[in-house]
């Protein structure tokens, strides 16, 4: 990696380091966790930060159970000067599943909210259905995809100013790093393209174009993990977007092993409005 996405990464990683801290009196909070906020060029949080997390608060709270869907709501803009602290909330916790809700609140108040639901991994009989993953593409497909700091690659131009199929795909594997990190650093990645993914079947207009041509900021975002994982190992992110209407867009994707095994899925909406 360059110096700068040497940077990058570990000031990621010291962002999933979330130490514990105690619930506020009268707060419904039963663990509250603060971490620190990634050293970025412009002043608002980015939002795969607060996915990542998220994970990493509920993966805390729960131990012995994996994060297995995070559902997350991002009424305010969260400011990268101030730590965040994720307060969760146990609405269940048994032996094999729970289920919590969690609030990342900063001095302005709530900026997420999330509700995650855990499971025990357990093994038995599976089946998919699913369209055969492309070959990996060699070194010279090699990309950068701003915010991502490890190794990228896709031989399809997200920022074409050519009207094109709003679908999108791209491989990634993350340096060296525990399993358990696995889900939080992939669900920071699947926040970065999908708003781009809509706007390619938009002539003349790319992600390139934000605050020019248009506005945009993510309103909610879903994951689905399916089956345990590591990052550090080639994935394919598949996603497409079937419509942008009404000021908003949507998009939905799947996270894909080098042999083609599903083991995440993710969904977005999207603020899109066009300016005239």
């Amino acid at each position: 990696m360059s110096e700068n996405a040497t940077d990058l990464w570990s000031d990621l990683l010291a962002c999933l380091e979330l130490h514990e801290h105690a619930p506020a009196a009268g707060s419904p909070a039963s663990t509250v966790f603060q971490g620190s906020n990634q050293k970025l060029t412009y002043h608002r949080l980015f939002g795969g930060q607060l996915l990542a997390q998220f994970i990493r608060s509920a993966a805390l709270a729960c131990p012995g159970k994996a994060v297995k869907s995070v559902h997350v709501l991002f009424p305010r803009e969260g400011s990268a000067a101030e730590p965040v602290r994720y307060e969760v909330e146990r609405h269940q916790e048994g032996r094999t599943f729970a289920t919590v809700g969690i609030t990342a609140r900063q001095e302005a108040g709530a900026i997420a909210t999330a509700s995650v639901s855990l499971h025990a991994v357990e093994d038995g009989p599976s089946a998919q259905s699913v369209a055969p993953v492309s070959t990996l593409p060699g070194p010279e497909s090699r990309i950068e995809l701003h915010l991502l700091p490890w190794e990228t690659r896709s031989t399809v131009d997200l920022d074409t100013p050519k009207s094109e199929a709003p679908e999108y795909e791209f491989w990634f594997h993350t340096p060296e790093v525990d399993q358990e990190l696995a889900s939080a650093l992939t669900a920071y990645a699947t926040d970065l393209t999908i708003i781009g993914t809509a706007l390619r079947a938009v002539e003349g207009v790319s992600q390139q174009d934000a605050g020019k041509a248009f506005t945009s900021a993510v309103t909610s975002h879903s994951l689905w993990f399916h089956r345990p994982f590591r990052s550090d190992e080639w994935l394919l992110v598949r996603q497409h977007s079937p419509l942008y209407a009404g000021g908003r867009s949507f998009g939905r994707g799947d996270i894909l092993t080098q042999d083609g095994t599903l083991v995440a899925s993710f969904a977005q909406e999207a603020l899109l409005r066009f300016r005239g």
